[in-house]
């Protein structure tokens, strides 16, 4: 499922060589979640629910 995945990783992450941050790729019907220091192990959740995470975390819910 992640085979040619394009992984990002935030701007906060610091410079490329840091392994201490979260990545995302895109896939299809899914987003692929991964840790720069375990690229291997690979989780996938639903748009919307990442989407959601996302919004909570922006609006300051999950402080």
């Amino acid at each position: 499922m992640n085979a040619g995945a394009r992984w990002q990783k935030s701007s906060f992450s610091g410079p490329d060589n840091n392994p201490d941050c979260l990545e995302l790729a895109a896939a299809p019907g899914a987003i692929l979640l991964r840790e720069s220091d375990a690229p291997e192990a690979v989780i996938a959740a639903a748009h919307v629910k990442v989407r959601a995470l996302i919004t909570r975390i922006k609006e300051g819910a999950l402080q």
